[in-house]
């Protein structure tokens, strides 16, 4: 007798963040929960969802905001959460670690365990967005975690501009990927709008490597003052999830608070991407050209 197809159910949250962190988890877990009964297995909320995106200005005061990965009590939180409702979730927060720093998600199983952490790899330096002044590049490398639906890649933000990233977490056998995030306007062009792009390139992604793709984004204006004034930044939301081929199943727009949810056959996907050749014919004797900055040199 022929086993039934394995179907997941992912959702991608968007919501508006205040700078306090009991509004913020308190709306991440309402959002969760409203995700759960319509019938979501996994469960992504946005990038550093505990408060405003505070890398807008360089601050030494807002280091404050890290706390170790152990007993972090928004992860214990979202623990508590996911053996309750049976589901996964991501959960982003700001690490302390010693003397370093990390952007990083914990990746928390339907059981409530942690089943390991991802540190964000790319560190991006732009106006409004100055995240080298807080994150070390992170240092776990690109993972996958067997959850109790999927084996599932999670990375974060401006690793979503890398097909490096995505190529790498399917290569270990993710099924579907995930990227919690945090863009939106840019504070020095204000005729920059990247949100298409930023879709674009995702959706590239998962036609690329025949696997489902989760971004999720806040939305609403942030004001951060900094040693030169205001910087503000409008957070475009998005958010949306793309099938095996780029297709876009679902998708919210620039203002309002969503829950989206899609359903995929893993199993009929993992017989697509098999059949479609794009694995079989791979040429890694080829590639060595990814492990330099310039095109020749390799980097040590």
């Amino acid at each position: 007798m022929a086993e039934k197809n394995r179907l997941v159910t992912v959702a991608a949250l968007q919501f508006a963040c205040t700078d306090d962190v009991s509004t913020n988890v308190a709306t991440a877990e309402r959002l969760v929960r409203a995700a759960h009964q319509k019938g979501a297995n996994i469960i992504l909320i946005q990038e550093l969802f505990e408060g405003y995106y505070f890398c807008q200005a360089q601050k030494e005061e807002f280091f404050h905001r890290a706390k170790p990965y152990p007993g972090h009590p928004t992860i214990a939180r979202m623990q508590n959460l996911a053996k309750e409702l049976g589901v996964v979730i991501p959960v982003s927060f700001f690490e302390e670690a010693n003397n370093a720093h990390y952007n990083s998600v914990a990746i928390i199983d339907a059981d409530g365990t942690d089943l390991g952490l991802y540190r964000k790899s790319h560190i991006p330096d732009g106006p409004g967005y100055q995240e080298k002044f807080y994150f070390n590049p992170g240092d776990t490398g690109f993972k996958v975690f067997q959850t109790k639906y999927a084996k599932i890649g999670v990375a974060i933000c401006w690793d979503q501009w890398f097909p490096e990233a995505a190529r790498a977490m399917a290569l270990q056998g993710a099924e579907v990927l995930f990227y919690p995030t945090a863009i939106g306007s840019e504070p020095q062009d204000d005729g920059l709008d990247s949100r298409d792009h930023w879709r674009r390139v995702m959706q590239g992604h998962a036609g690329a490597n025949v696997v489902p793709l989760v971004a999720s984004n806040r939305i609403g204006k942030e004001i951060i003052e900094t040693e030169h004034g205001n910087s503000e930044i409008t957070f475009y939301g998005y958010s949306f999830i793309a099938g095996p081929t780029g297709e876009l199943v679902a998708a919210a727009g620039d203002k309002e608070e969503a829950v989206l949810v899609a359903q995929f056959d893993l199993d009929k996907i993992k017989s697509k991407r098999h059949g479609w050749g794009v694995y079989r014919d791979r040429r890694p004797d080829l590639y060595k050209v990814l492990l330099t900055l310039d095109g020749s040199n390799p980097v040590k």
